[in-house]
């Protein structure tokens, strides 16, 4: 069994106890494994153990991989975008999960429109108010999905955020909880949050997706903070 093969079946079962302390079916989570500076060796043994989806940060490192990989799973955005990467995201990505501003929303369903599809996507929410990171404040939510609801090629599936760091994963529970909170709120079942430190906490306040780096590739270089990364 190669490393990534146990890691990744480490994180599985971690999954599967806490989607039962919380009552729930491990199947209703998506596991999003984190690739970004990860190589593409790395990224091929993770597909072969079956990782059921893949997320990348930036457009740019995400084209060379998906042109040599492929499609065999789905590939996800996880990072901020920029505007003027849209066309390329739309292109490249099945769902991004960091929409946080109309602007965005209009140029991704222009570049969707002109591919002749629709674009999947998660609202960000900047659940802290931290200044370092995107995403809607919690009160301009309602604006913003009642913006892109009159959008034709883009959908929003359900939020997405990142709580503040911190050192004992369930200070990031009420994080979590205020996310499913505005999910119900707004009709918005599908939760993107928790990470390689915290994803059992989020999947027991709601998760339906987790973005998992660190726990399946390993360490990796610190990384300027740019948005919704996994760790």
């Amino acid at each position: 069994m190669t490393e990534i093969q146990a890691n990744l079946q480490r994180v599985r079962e971690r999954i599967a106890r806490a989607a039962e302390r919380a009552g729930r079916r491990a199947q209703d989570v998506l596991l999003v494994g984190v690739s970004k500076t990860v190589d593409v060796e790395r990224i091929r043994q993770a597909i072969a153990a079956g990782i059921p989806a893949l997320g990348e940060n930036r457009v740019q490192e995400a084209r060379g991989k998906v042109d040599e990989i492929g499609r065999p799973v789905p590939w996800h955005l996880v990072g901020h975008l920029q505007t003027n990467k849209a066309r390329d995201a739309v292109e490249l990505f099945d769902v991004i999960h960091s929409l946080d501003r109309l602007e965005l929303a209009r140029e991704l369903d222009k570049r969707a429109h002109a591919r002749g599809r629709t674009v999947s996507t998660l609202a960000e929410v900047n659940v802290g108010g931290e200044t370092s990171k995107g995403g809607v404040a919690p009160d301009g939510l309602g604006r913003l999905l009642e913006a892109v609801a009159g959008l034709t090629h883009v959908k929003v599936r359900g939020l997405m955020a990142i709580p503040p760091e911190a050192k004992d994963p369930e200070d990031a529970r009420a994080w979590f909880r205020a996310l499913r909170q505005l999910g119900e709120k707004h009709g918005l079942p599908e939760l993107s949050m928790g990470m390689s430190g915290d994803f059992e906490v989020a999947i027991e306040e709601g998760a339906t997706l987790v973005r998992v780096g660190t726990a399946i590739f390993g360490a990796r270089p610190p990384q300027p903070q740019t948005g919704a990364e996994g760790r």
